[in-house]
């Protein structure tokens, strides 16, 4: 799931800005508009669309515009400097002048914003008493608040030093609430208003009235003329108070959704009560959260999250036109691929960067990242190459007469391999061209906030803007920093489309992508051994991982245990040459040597992500591991940059897992959707000659959350059908499940090492995701004779020492 390397920089500086939006004049017409007629997004339900008419029609003047169909409250202050809206959840009729019990005052840990989550005083409507208005948005972004690109410092809203307009607009009349039953009046129309112009960040405008609701006309009209420019000058305006758990949510929903909003603390400002007075004027809402898009009236909680799920809020936000694409993909691998084809399917303007730097033997790819070109796709073939040479061996006791001597060419695998992989490479451009995203083989990089550089092979620059940014660069093989690595050794990337057979091998590296490797290349009859520093499959279960090694040393893999190699020199050139390898114990001084024809390195990965310009933009990232840390909806430090795939820290690097991520994160940002990405229970395999297959915790990881004492284990060895007329070994082959006792023995661990074990674990990953129990694994009925059969007929446990080794089918 890669695109940008993180060993070489694209060439090229930055030349200059472009999409830049100009500061919006003060314009004396309309201030609050309309929205065009939309027609609602299918919701899936039609409980949760009803609330919202299939268009919005227009008010008389007035009134701003609306989505219907918020009850109302009554208001009356509570004295002056006082707050006079309910805190309600978008709809509650709490009574004058009050919050309904229980949900007007704050929730401990949510009425307050969070720190440290880009919140900053802006100019707006207040008096004295601290900051009110703040600009939800990345730290330091140089966004205005209305959503569009501009320098940093320059996105407030002026009120105190607005010109005088000429002529005011004419003060709104109130009509009384609906009667008892009566559906209340929710018409969109047209208020006369002002632009805001702006001014820079940290000073807090006071209006020039005292801080009372007993106003003079005259004060009122100037109060209500600068509400309208308030609400006119920015995207997303919420009046607030600072203590509503309701307020909090709509806060988070908007942050979220990576939007930039500015929010007015009626709490915090003496005049909250002649604010709320015209406000309700306006709105005819009396509660908060009060809540605007692009000036339309949405409303209270409720109902922006009514209006998120349906779709409609996505379509009032409606990214500004100063960007050239609504979301910019950096990385052209699985989970960038995903999210960027779903955004697009919702009706999006979506653009994919990826350009492959080649690797330090020169070997670079086509779109579709790591897994399709230099991972799962020509990893599995490969390894089918060698199961299909021990069906040969297999083949002679079930009475198949060949040739004893079975040859291999390697060079007639590669090229039907690579064949196939250049055929997904075409399906891929072919798909981002039927859904209308635009391609670019071009390397990105920030440059500073929404905008981005892409420089292509030939050095040549160009710039886009976009709303949202998905990164999705994924990771590339790390080497070992000592003499002779880069120039002698080749790693992952090169192995898969290598135009040469290897010959004799030395793996270094004790991962998933190590043990595979030299498992096919030992199934090819190759001379293999793998080079260990500490332990095998880190992460993974170590029982399992160790029961990997055994199965593999049967079929003449070597293991050297804890030692590094610390130089590697060419003896002779080739296809292959010939290299020897100088290593050090990692327990003492001993050291070894050793010739062989090939050095491959797999000893970890490092995320692509120190130079595409994330220090620019404020973007955090792990400096030890080049991680991105992002929250729950995949979302970055900065709250228009998300990640998905391989670059995001603590999450499996699977490619399902990226998909299913980039997926539901386009369904979230663009389709009102909020199903998030479930990273728990989430199955792999590793394609090792005698594959092992897991889902859930290893044994040490459930010790550590459940405690030994409050877990069963179950196990087994067992023997395939297929292996007893072969004459193969019948107590390699093992199965375990980790149930939690006070968890109705609830299925927290799932692990199996024997044939085809991928095909075994994906149904049941299925039933762990269901709530899988021993009992009802019990009660399954088997199907005989599998290999899968025996999870229905596991009785011996760990705690009783029982003997299991098999003897017999």
């Amino acid at each position: 799931m890669s695109a940008p390397a993180a060993e070489e920089s694209p060439p090229g500086t930055d030349r200059g800005e472009r999409g830049q939006s100009a500061q919006r004049p003060a314009s004396p017409g309309p201030a609050l508009r309309s929205s065009p007629p939309l027609a609602l997004a299918d919701s899936g339900s039609a409980s949760e669309a009803a609330p919202f008419p299939a268009q919005l029609s227009k008010n008389p003047p007035g009134r701003a515009g609306t989505v219907p169909s918020e009850p109302e409250a009554d208001v009356s202050p509570r004295g002056p400097g006082t707050g006079a809206f309910a805190c309600a959840g978008g709809g509650a009729d709490p009574g004058p002048g009050e919050a309904e019990p229980g949900r007007g005052e704050a929730e401990p840990g949510r009425g307050e914003a969070e720190p440290g989550r880009g919140e900053r005083p802006l100019q707006g409507v207040g008096g004295t008493r601290g900051p009110c208005l703040t600009s939800v948005r990345s730290p330091g972004a140089g966004v205005s608040s209305s959503g569009r690109p501009g320098p940093a410092g320059s996105d407030t809203a002026a009120l105190a030093q607005l010109p005088p307009q000429s002529p005011p607009p004419s003060r709104a009349q109130t009509s009384p609430g609906p009667a008892s039953g009566a559906a209340p009046n929710r018409r969109l129309g047209n208020v006369r208003g002002v632009s805001v112009p702006r001014s820079p960040p940290g000073r807090r405008a006071r209006l020039s009235t005292p801080g009372t609701s007993r106003l003079s006309s005259a004060a009122r009209e100037e109060l209500r003329r600068r509400l309208l420019g308030l609400i006119e000058g920015h995207r997303v305006v919420i009046f607030s108070k600072s203590y509503c758990p309701h307020s909090a949510r709509v806060k988070e929903l908007f942050s979220s959704l990576g939007v930039d909003c500015n929010i007015l603390e009626l709490d915090q400002v003496d005049d909250g009560a002649s604010v709320q007075e015209v406000l309700s004027e306006i709105t005819n809402q009396r509660t908060v959260p009060n809540i605007f898009v692009n000036k339309v009236h949405v409303g209270g909680c409720d109902r922006t999250f009514q209006a998120h799920q349906s779709g409609l809020l996505q379509k009032l936000l409606q990214e500004d036109p100063a960007y050239d694409y609504d979301l910019i993909v950096i990385g052209g691998g699985s989970g960038g691929l995903s999210c960027a084809q779903e955004a697009a399917a919702l009706g999006r303007r979506v653009m994919v960067l990826d350009l492959v730097v080649p690797s330090p033997q020169g070997t670079s790819w086509g779109l579709g990242g790591t897994c399709v070109n230099v991972g799962c796709i020509p990893k599995k073939l490969m390894h089918e190459a060698a199961l299909l040479g021990q069906a040969l061996t297999d083949s002679r006791r079930f009475g198949w007469e060949c040739a004893q001597q079975v040859k291999h060419n390697w060079e007639t695998m590669t090229e039907a391999i690579q064949k196939h992989v250049g055929s997904l490479n075409w399906s891929y451009r072919r798909a981002l061209r039927e859904k209308a995203v635009a391609y670019v083989n071009s390397y990105g990089e920030f440059v500073e906030h929404h905008k981005i550089k892409a420089t292509d092979g030939k050095g040549q620059e160009t710039y886009y803007t976009a709303a949202k940014f998905v990164i999705a660069t994924g990771e590339r093989p790390r080497y070992l920093g000592i003499q002779g690595d880069k120039e002698c050794c080749i790693t992952s990337d090169d192995l898969f489309s290598l135009p040469y057979c290897p010959g004799a091998t030395l793996v270094v590296g004790a991962s998933s992508v190590a043990l595979e490797c030299a498992g096919f290349l030992a199934g090819l009859g190759l001379e293999v051994t793998v080079m260990v520093r500490s332990q095998l499959l880190r992460g993974f279960d170590q029982e399992m991982a160790e029961k990997v090694a055994s199965s593999m040393q049967q079929l003449g893999v070597r293991f050297l245990r804890k030692f590094v190699p610390v130089e590697v020199q060419q003896l002779e050139k080739g296809s292959p040459g010939k290299l020897k390898v100088v290593a050090k114990s990692t327990e003492g001084t001993e050291m070894i040597e050793g010739l062989y024809n090939t050095v491959l390195l797999a000893i970890g990965r490092d995320s692509c992500t120190k130079k595409i310009g994330l220090e620019k933009i404020g973007v955090k990232v792990n400096e030890k591991t080049g991680k991105i840390p992002v929250n729950d909806v995949e979302q970055s430090s900065v709250p228009y940059v998300y990640a998905v795939g391989d670059v995001v820290e603590g999450k499996p690097e699977l490619t399902p897992v990226a998909v299913q991520a980039g997926r539901l994160l386009a369904r979230r940002l663009f389709g009102g959707r909020l199903e998030k990405c479930d990273y728990i229970n989430a199955p792999t395999v590793v394609f090792t000659p005698l594959e092992y297959g897991c889902c859930g915790y290893a044994e040490e990881k459930a010790v550590e959350v459940y405690r030994k004492e409050n877990l069963e284990v179950y196990h087994t060895l067992f023997w395939p059908l297929e292996w007893t007329v072969a004459c193969r070994d019948s107590n390699t082959c093992y199965a375990k499940i980790i149930c939690s006792k006070f968890d109705n023995d609830r299925v927290i661990g799932f692990h199996v090492l024997g044939p085809k074990a991928g095909e075994i674990t994906q149904g049941f990953a299925a039933a762990m995701k269901c709530g899988l129990t021993k009992q009802l694994l019990d009660d399954t009925i088997g199907i005989h004779p599998t290999c899968a059969q025996v999870f229905t007929t596991l009785e011996i446990t760990k705690s009783s020492g029982l003997d299991i080794t098999q003897k017999g089918c």
